[in-house]
């Protein structure tokens, strides 16, 4: 009977030791460098920049280079949380939107070295030369008298964040009618909700150009991949998600002049 006791005991020792070596343990840290990206299971937000720029991954021009998984996610977030549970080695996004994920997820880290950096955009209808004219137009005035500055500073300054909201002057003529914002909100600060509200740089930007050319502004919130086809079917009349003007999106949609200039950085566990 003692034999026994000891064989049950015995066997629950090893069956617990089993099941805790079968835990989902978080892998250690494989990524250091842009060099360490070949071979490696790279996460990003569909249709963007990263996306963009990772797909070359996928394909090395040297044989000798192993290629690299590239998962796509609707969402920044769904790519960081993957990254937390160790399914991807890392996740390649804007650097902003970047900041605002590590400051929430200390377990999680942004390499010093710079993966890309890039100008952003607003995407509009090659059908609408005269948009683009007024927008470029408008910009043009936004950048020098400071608005723009002071818009971005208000949601990514060290000393001045949050302490300089734009606000549209009294009295604006709206006579114009609406214009409507295709975006993704879930890119902070570039946009993102505040409870029902969706506010950052891109959405006060494009509340200052309808104040500028009289309109009313409207902002509609989409997956990423479908703010163009947005704009090209005219459901959107402009498309404002940081998004970064490349070839291939130029065969399909026009762009204003650029706005602002943005860095791709790399995500790593800690």
């Amino acid at each position: 009977m003692k034999n026994l006791k000891k064989f049950v005991a015995l066997s629950l020792v090893v069956s617990m030791t089993l099941l805790a070596g079968c835990g989902s343990k978080v892998p250690e840290n494989t990524v250091n460098s842009v060099d360490d990206l070949p071979g490696k299971t790279i996460g990003v937000q569909l249709g963007t920049t990263g996306d963009i720029y990772a797909s070359d991954y996928e394909e090395p021009a040297d044989a000798n280079t192993p290629a690299s998984k590239i998962e796509r996610y609707n969402k920044g977030n769904d790519a960081v949380q993957a990254l937390k549970q160790g399914k991807i080695d890392c996740v390649i996004i804007d650097e902003q939107p970047a900041k605002a994920f590590v400051a929430k997820n200390d377990d999680l880290k942004i390499l010093d070295e710079e993966f890309a950096v890039e100008e952003y955009a607003i995407c509009i209808s090659k059908d609408n030369k005269d948009l683009t004219e007024k927008i470029n137009g408008a910009l043009a005035e936004l950048k020098a008298d400071g608005t723009l500055d002071q818009i971005t500073a208000n949601y990514i300054g060290d000393d001045t964040k949050g302490t300089c909201p734009y606000e549209s002057p009294e009295n604006v003529d709206r006579s114009n009618g609406t214009l409507t914002m295709a975006t993704n909100a879930a890119f902070e600060p570039y946009e993102y909700y505040e409870g029902n509200e969706i506010v950052g740089i891109d959405a006060d930007m494009a509340q200052a150009l309808c104040d500028k050319l009289g309109y009313e502004l409207k902002i509609e919130d989409m997956e990423f991949d479908s703010i163009i086809n947005a704009v090209q079917s005219g459901k959107a009349d402009m498309g404002v998600a940081g998004m970064t003007v490349t070839e291939d999106r130029l065969k399909n949609i026009d762009f204003s002049d650029p706005y602002t200039t943005a860095t791709q950085v790399i995500i790593v566990r800690k």
